[in-house]
């Protein structure tokens, strides 16, 4: 296998640098055949580098003076601050430096990074985030999850084109589900947008099996879930928050008395298999499906092992040539 080059934003998300210089450590231990630069504040990064003789000839510093932080307008932020992470990672992926750009910092810089310095793919109208979420089984796909809060009828079959893309490269599968979500399972339901788009959804090249109700996204009806970024984000975060209260309400209950205790004891096993299966930090991050080029946003608050996770996502785009796959869709 050829070396892969992921650009990382050292600087980015609310635990940087610390955790984003161990996270690639950590990648790069795990797989030979990884370089990564890494830029920000080459000052602050260097002290977390002082174990890292084993992976060090694959390293490489960069020093970026402009730092955009969730407080900057992402466009403007984007157009002034060309020294920044963001930007000279997006341009080293164009220019063919770097194979892909990783970031746990502004969600809204990243977006607009790859939209103005990578461009979109011809035929996609709206790049789109798309995590993979656990539905019991293994993962779907949900796309977009706050890259467009206003979407039109035809954004919508473009971000089955791209889910389905994603699922059959990353994940191997051979005919993706695509579903809508909506609140009713017959097609004159729902408001205007995804009243005009189920007709588009029906002519697309992908395998389109209808809408999905809230209550079915995680029950593996759908290997990739299709809505607008505003409904997208609404559905990640709730399950965000579901999946931490339920394993703090279990906790809780099961230390409440002896008997709970000691059935927690034995069932200690199963219960941290549940938690990984649930932990967003086993995904690593969501890619930005639409732009020319391998971008991964992480979340901002990943530690070490979320962006090493984040890492991996994208040389496994980057391996099963995600980019082209959608170009060869289109």
């Amino acid at each position: 296998m050829s070396m892969r080059h992921v650009y990382l934003d050292a600087m980015g998300g609310d635990n940087a640098p610390e955790c984003t210089v161990l996270g690639a450590l950590e990648a790069l231990r795990a797989d030979p055949d990884l370089k990564i630069t890494l830029a920000g504040t080459v000052s602050a990064i260097e002290p977390y580098l002082t174990d890292s003789e084993d992976v060090r000839e694959r390293i490489l510093l960069v020093d970026t003076p402009d730092i955009i932080t969730n407080h900057d307008a992402p466009v403007m932020a984007v157009r002034q601050k060309k020294q920044s992470a963001v930007v000279m990672g997006m341009l080293a992926v164009r220019e063919g430096e770097a194979d892909a750009f990783v970031s746990a910092g502004s969600t809204g810089a990243t977006l607009a990074g790859g939209m103005f310095r990578l461009g979109r793919i011809q035929g996609i109208d709206r790049p789109a985030l798309a995590p993979l979420l656990p539905n019991g089984k293994d993962f779907f796909c949900l796309i977009d999850c706050g890259a467009n809060v206003d979407s039109l009828p035809q954004y919508l079959p473009q971000f089955g084109v791209m889910g389905s893309a994603y699922m059959k490269t990353v994940r191997g599968l051979e005919t993706p589900r695509v579903g809508l979500v909506n609140i009713g399972a017959e097609a004159e339901k729902g408001n205007a947008l995804v009243k005009a788009a189920y007709p588009l959804m029906e002519q697309a090249s992908f395998h389109f099996i209808g809408n999905v109700e809230g209550r079915d996204i995680t029950a593996d009806v759908a290997d990739v879930v299709v809505t607008d970024g505003f409904y997208g984000n609404l559905i990640l975060k709730f399950m965000e928050g579901v999946a931490g209260t339920l394993m703090s309400i279990i906790k809780k209950e099961l230390l409440a008395d002896t008997r709970g205790k000691l059935g927690a004891l034995i069932a200690k096993p199963a219960f941290a298999r549940v938690k990984k299966t649930m932990d967003y930090t086993e995904v690593g991050g969501a890619p930005l499906l639409g732009v020319q080029g391998v971008v991964v946003k992480a979340h901002g608050s990943s530690n070490a092992h979320a962006i090493a996770c984040a890492i991996r996502q994208a040389t496994r785009m980057i391996d099963n040539q995600v980019v082209q796959m959608i170009q060869n869709t289109l």
